[in-house]
């Protein structure tokens, strides 16, 4: 009987994988338990779907957060260009954005899983949907699989898996963190627990917040720190949600998150483009060209929309005070708070709001030169499965591709040995 690898998902590194093992002459079988494939990857950049990143390979790394140098073969293997020569040999236009991000030139995600299907076809593959594998157990020299379909139960043979099933993140796609349940029974650990990733974050100023709600700051830069210890530093835009903050800024700074989240606050710099000193003799510029006006006035001068109308409580000066009386300090005060206006965070939103997943299988238990696991032969993992995390802008999804493509290779080469 031939040999035969069996993917379990039918997302980016799930997909990647198969076709390059079924490219390499293998018969795979990829097993999704929706309806369709690619459904994260349907909504992912908005829909319009981010594929990568042209940033230099070498400083792929540095965005990053988690074991970057475990992801060194994978990403050598296959990457950047190596992910639009593969799209775009298959007929998928792509364009690059603004930061180098990577997009289907139709901006439609859809082409992107489109594309994924045709060649997993083209290359002899099969994709079986609604088949939700429920267990793997090792047998003689392969697995044993467990499958459920249409409410029965099945089981059948393989002689390699490959598990790209995703984290926890956006569960109503189907990546519900179930197969680190399989990866457990199987020997397999965390490298740290499953927390949401690239997510919202709450904040105790939730009711300004909510008020501010809808308002987005564009180029600010942004500390998160914890104590005196900076944990993330970063400029972009961020937005104002009703329950705290959101936006690429914050979205990139929830990733460096701590698990003592109420420990640690956000600064937000809304004058990142002047020092200090800039910013003082700019402040009082304004108060002298309008000495006789109320501080409240002005501050529109400064700061965008509805920000304005909580400034002078954030900076403890009455709005009504006229702008020749304001003193030295409360001039001080001001300029402390347009340079570092303070959030405290009390958590993030949970995982059906978050990109991705930070944790998932311990990486000093996969080979990082085939994604192959030390302790069970056959056994491959890839995407975000993986305890590996990176900032937006294309980098997750680039992690998927690199390690969903070394996967499958390795699974191929290992089955023509047996």
């Amino acid at each position: 009987m031939e040999r035969r690898i069996a993917v379990l998902g039918g997302g980016a590194a799930g997909m990647m994988a198969a076709i390059a093992a079924a490219e390499a002459g293998a018969r795979v079988v990829v097993f999704e338990k929706n309806e369709k494939s690619g459904k994260k990857l349907f909504i992912t950049g908005k829909g319009r779907c981010n594929l990568t990143n042209s940033m230099d390979t070498a400083d792929f790394f540095s965005q990053v957060v988690r074991n970057p140098r475990f992801l060194y073969s994978a990403v050598y293997s296959f990457d950047h260009d190596a992910v639009w020569d593969f799209f775009e040999s298959r007929g998928l236009t792509l364009k690059e954005e603004r930061g180098g991000r990577i997009f289907p030139a139709s901006d439609h995600s859809s082409d992107v899983i489109r594309t994924l299907d045709q060649s997993l076809k083209k290359a002899g593959g099969e994709l079986r949907l609604n088949s939700e594998v429920t267990d793997i157990l090792p047998s003689g020299e392969g697995f044993e699989l467990k499958i459920k379909q249409g409410g029965k139960l099945s089981a059948e043979k393989a002689d390699a898996v490959i598990v790209a099933c995703g984290g926890a993140s956006y569960p109503s796609t189907g990546s519900d963190g179930k197969s680190f349940g399989l990866l457990r029974k199987l020997g397999h650990s965390l490298g740290c627990s499953l927390r949401p990733a690239l997510v919202p974050l709450c904040c105790e100023e939730a009711e300004e917040c909510a008020y501010l709600s809808g308002l987005s700051l564009k180029n600010v830069s942004l500390k998160l720190v914890k104590g005196k210890k900076k944990l993330y530093e970063g400029f972009g835009e961020l937005l104002y949600t009703h329950f705290g903050l959101s936006g690429p800024l914050i979205l990139s700074a929830s990733s460096y998150l701590p698990e003592e989240a109420a420990e640690c606050e956000l600064l937000i710099d809304l004058k990142a483009a002047l020092s200090e000193q800039q910013l003082d003799e700019r402040i009082l510029r304004e108060f002298g060209d309008n000495k006789n006006k109320a501080f409240g006035t002005i501050l529109r001068h400064f700061l965008p929309g509805k920000l304005a109308d909580v400034f002078p409580e954030r900076c403890g000066i009455d709005a009504a005070k006229q702008l020749n009386a304001v003193t030295k300090e409360e001039r001080a005060r001001f300029l402390h708070t347009l340079k570092e206006l303070r959030y405290h965070i009390t958590g993030t939103r949970g995982f059906a709001e978050a990109v991705i997943t930070r944790g998932g299988v311990n990486v000093k238990e996969v080979d990082p030169s085939t994604m192959g696991s030390k302790t069970v032969p056959g056994l491959y993992i890839a995407g975000e499965a993986l305890d590996c995390d990176a900032l937006t802008g294309g980098f997750n999804l680039q992690i998927a591709w690199s390690t969903g493509y070394l996967a499958g290779i390795s699974a191929a080469e290992y089955i023509k040995a047996l």
